[in-house]
């Protein structure tokens, strides 16, 4: 436990060193939120903006963190034979994968808590309805993101093309999974899109416990599938 741990909190310094993934993971989303919001308008049904931009942006968190900064580490490690030292090491996959997800939930955890912080603050926003719910809804996408995350660089050569690919899948999904657009502005066709891709069932628990909507156990049901999935073919497939 207190090997995990130690690499768990180098991870994460070598991570928000980074001034790329920093940047993107923390102070990005901000700006986003302060474009998004100073308008002050209300969506349809009368929900002020803000209080659908924070649950949002926070999927956008997680899914940068999860799906495209997770896999490229893990990919550069193998490209510069980081990961070829530690087969030497009593380290498995399982461990090695543990660690690189709490390093990057843990970045996408400060990211998300400074955009309740700046909300809270600063431009009116309220607090979730449901707490427990959006904890367990964020923690949750946080897992199922991550797992494919870890897929990807599981089996990508090299960072390069980690970055690609994450990125590939990264963005069709925020832009139809309503982690940018807010579904009530999106047409039917698009939402009916986005709700086949994986980062769908997280924007809905997310923005459903902050608004204190009951989550649908089947919203809940699919996150976990994803993460076990996901994560079960990650550890079989990755290769030192």
């Amino acid at each position: 436990m207190k090997g995990i741990t130690r690499v768990i909190a180098v991870e994460l310094k070598l991570i928000v060193r980074d001034p790329m993934s920093g940047f993107f993971a923390l102070v990005f989303p901000a700006i986003m939120l302060w474009v998004k919001t100073r308008t002050g308008k209300t969506l349809p049904g009368g929900l002020p903006v803000i209080d659908a931009t924070v649950p949002m942006l926070s999927v956008f968190v997680i899914g940068l963190a999860g799906l495209v900064v997770l896999p490229a580490t893990l990919a550069q490690y193998r490209e510069r034979r980081v990961l070829k030292r530690l087969r030497a090491t009593p380290a498995s996959p399982a461990m090695l994968f543990g660690a690189q997800w709490a390093a990057h939930t843990l970045v996408a955890a400060i990211g998300t808590a400074l955009l309740i912080a700046i909300g809270l603050a600063v431009l009116g926003l309220s607090a979730p309805a449901d707490t427990t719910g959006f904890l367990l809804a964020w923690t949750l996408g946080a897992l199922s993101l991550g797992a494919i995350g870890l897929f990807i660089g599981a089996l990508v050569p090299n960072g390069r093309a980690a970055t690609v690919i994450g990125l590939s899948v990264f963005f069709p999904m925020v832009f139809l999974s309503g982690a940018m657009i807010p579904r009530e502005t999106m047409s039917g066709s698009m939402r009916a899109i986005g709700d086949l891709t994986p980062m769908a069932p997280v924007v809905e628990a997310i923005r459903a416990a902050w608004e204190g909507d009951a989550i649908a156990p089947v919203t809940l049901g699919l996150m976990v599938a994803t993460a076990v999935v996901a994560g079960g073919v990650a550890v079989r497939a990755f290769r030192w």
